[in-house]
């Protein structure tokens, strides 16, 4: 056996003595209906990617979710499907908690008009599909310009991004930006790299519906210190993406305690949404189901 079998077979084995005391037929299912201390959510472009949307949303609710994360899968539906995407999410108790992928970064000053005519118009879709907050990436560094220059740049069109967003709310929720970086081994041109240096824009920008998007995967291939960073900046931190380290795999497959993760969230008061973005090593809605109980699980220990 080697170390990643061993590995999964243990997570596996852990999850499973959680529940040994119910009967079979209720094991298989017990995590999908307990309630986790922080809320959860899946990162659709992960998972049950050979299914039609509804059918994928229909899956994400079989694994016990009740928020999913979209990187703008809606950029070119008729009116129809928007409105047969809403019918399928209100049906299974689905809420669309953030989406992405707008095409210009924040940190170049000259995609500046770029980015804010794309998020007007990105608020759009985000107000039919009941969906509160849109995540934002800084875009590569510009050799042209000086670091403390692209930074000022990103701190200017988010305080823009703000004043757009400001008092407005979706489905009884504050818009929120939620700032992401990405990590030196996945995409060393990115000019926002760090956790750190997202804080320090966040902290420049002071304002409540802009707030760092913790992506534990990519700290933890840069820069590590996981735990810490949370005590840290909790008060700045709007949403958590989760995958273990190497892999991009669900937890238990790598070298993240997530369990010490999700306890100290729960020491911190974190009310927030954790999303799963991992790609399953195996059976989706099984994976989803075991990484769920090791969040449920935190709230009990």
């Amino acid at each position: 056996m080697n170390r990643r079998t061993f590995t999964q077979a243990f997570s596996a084995a852990a999850v499973s003595a959680a529940f040994a005391r119910l009967p079979a037929a209720q094991a298989t299912t017990a995590v999908a209906h307990r309630n986790p201390p922080f809320p959860l959510s899946v990162m659709l472009f992960t998972v049950f990617n050979g299914l039609h949307f509804e059918e994928r949303l229909a899956k994400i609710a079989e694994a016990g979710y009740q928020n999913v994360e979209l990187v703008g899968e809606y950029r070119n539906w008729t009116e129809e499907k928007f409105v047969s995407a809403n019918a399928t999410r209100k049906r299974l108790g689905i809420r669309f908690d953030a989406t992405g992928g707008l095409r210009h970064g924040f940190a170049d000053p000259a995609a500046r008009d770029a980015l804010l005519a794309e998020l007007r118009e990105g608020l759009k879709p985000m107000e039919t599909l009941g969906c509160p907050a849109m995540i934002v990436l800084s875009g590569n560094a510009i050799p042209a310009l000086s670091r403390e220059q692209q930074q000022q740049a990103a701190i200017e069109t988010l305080k823009r991004t703000a004043s757009m967003v400001e008092g407005r709310q979706i489905d009884g929720q504050p818009v929120r930006v939620l700032l992401e970086c990405n990590d030196p081994e996945e995409n060393p041109k990115c000019f926002l790299q760090s956790a750190a240096d997202a804080i320090e824009i966040v902290r420049a920008v002071s304002h409540p519906q802009v707030q760092f998007l913790y992506d534990i995967f990519h700290e933890q291939v840069g820069f590590g210190n996981l735990i810490k960073k949370l005590e840290k900046y909790i008060d700045l931190i709007g949403l958590i993406h989760v995958a273990d380290v190497p892999g991009r795999h669900e937890p238990g497959t790598g070298e993240i305690n997530y369990a010490s993760i999700y306890r100290k969230l729960v020491e911190l008061k974190y009310n927030n949404v954790v999303a799963m973005e991992f790609q399953p090593i195996g059976d989706a809605v099984a994976t989803l189901r075991a990484a769920k109980a090791i969040a449920v699980n935190a709230g009990i220990i």
